[in-house]
């Protein structure tokens, strides 16, 4: 089913459980790598991860605000090199795959047989990803702007397509390289974001301005000073998508689909998302049996449009009302 909604269709009382989740916050140790995650909610709840976008970038302050704590056990979890997750903006064994054995290992650790997978962007990625790899451990997917990390996918943001749309802002994205450097931007980027810090965090800020000056309908302006998340999601974004995301084909999760056609899918994707274009979602769509696609017709990429925040509410409240 594909469906229709707009933003001023708002579902107030679900914007009452914002607060006090009371999370607890825990390290498990993979390799190198000590991943945070946190656990918040019900106890005895449906099980959700939330799965983060970037990558690179942090779980966020706002990432458990989809879930009533009443009716949900919480995970949120900072993925490899992000957040409190140590070691920082670390790429030596950061891959997709990596990243999921670390979400089994936390399933694993906290006894959950099967659980519900809430992801965005890069996240929708990741989840999807895992699901194709462990379908027997997800309840339900639920998912917010597709990105199916093709080729086609990352030149459409990082080379040319979102430039058409925010030219003056793609400008400044690519006043730091020459001429040649221009031909494959992402490469470019990833030579100076692996210098030492001093060098890489100028050219990772200018990274992050550009990507979040398309993430929402109405432009945000962007911060200032240079945060770790700025150097972080620049990094690691370039890390990933030089590598195919480390994924094994071009086309890895259409071309796998099989393996989750027949699994509970919502998918929540902006008319207006310049990050992460809408024919994305359409496609994963046409390739499953048993999934939604609601078209926010006044959102862009963020989560936090009303529009999208509202229907991704809406969806866990139906579900845990079941």
């Amino acid at each position: 089913m594909i469906s229709e909604v707009r933003g001023l269709e708002l579902i107030k009382p679900l914007e009452l459980y914002q607060d006090n989740y009371n999370e607890k916050g825990y390290y498990i140790k993979n390799g190198i790598h000590d991943i945070y995650y946190e656990v918040s909610g019900n106890e005895n709840g449906i099980p959700v991860v939330f799965v983060h976008g970037g990558p690179g970038s942090p779980m966020g302050d706002k990432a458990k605000r989809f879930f009533n704590k009443e009716k949900y056990r919480i995970i949120v979890i900072d993925q490899r090199g992000c957040g409190k997750s140590k070691p920082f903006s670390e790429l030596e064994d950061n891959t997709t795959f990596d990243l999921i054995d670390d979400m089994e290992k936390i399933r694993e650790k906290l006894n959950i047989e099967k659980w519900l997978i809430f992801g965005g962007s890069w996240g929708s990625t990741l989840s999807l990803v895992y699901a194709i790899n462990h379908p027997e451990r997800v309840l339900k997917i639920v998912l917010r702007g597709i990105f199916l990390a093709r080729d086609e996918d990352v030149k459409w943001l990082y080379q040319d397509g979102a430039s058409n749309f925010y030219p003056e802002e793609f400008e400044k994205f690519i006043e730091p390289l020459n001429l040649d450097e221009r031909k494959d931007i992402v490469k470019s980027y990833y030579k100076y974001l692996k210098q030492p810090v001093e060098i890489s965090k100028k050219y990772a800020k200018v990274w992050s301005d550009w990507e979040c000056s398309c993430i929402k309908l109405y432009k945000i302006e962007n911060e200032e000073e240079i945060s770790e998340t700025d150097i972080s999601m620049a990094k690691m974004e370039c890390h990933y998508f030089n590598n195919n995301s480390f994924l094994p084909t071009p086309n890895y999760i259409l071309d796998n689909t099989d393996k989750i056609k027949d699994l509970e899918i919502d998918i929540v994707h902006g008319r207006y998302d310049v990050d992460c274009r809408l024919i994305g979602a359409y496609e994963l769509y046409k390739h499953l049996n048993n999934a939604n696609l609601y078209i926010i017709q006044d959102a862009g990429h963020s989560s936090l449009e009303p529009g999208s925040r509202h229907k991704l509410m809406e969806i866990m409240e139906e579900y845990s009302e079941r």
